[in-house]
């Protein structure tokens, strides 16, 4: 994955699968290990997995 900046890199997530940031995540920890972008890589992946699995839980619960 090429460096990107701040402004890039919250743009690109926006339209990012759970598990397109999943990899990116996976990418950074061998790659560059930026603090700043696992934490935002990490906070995002978490977003779109609690949806995920709330929705998987409701669809449950209404079964």
């Amino acid at each position: 994955m090429k460096q990107l900046t701040w402004r890039e890199l919250n743009h690109v997530l926006a339209s990012k699968t759970e598990e397109e940031v999943l990899k990116m995540l996976s990418d950074e920890q061998v790659g560059l290990r930026r603090v700043v972008v696992l934490e935002r890589l990490h906070q995002r992946y978490n977003v779109l997995r609690v949806s995920r699995e709330r929705v998987e839980l409701l669809s449950e619960a209404t079964k």
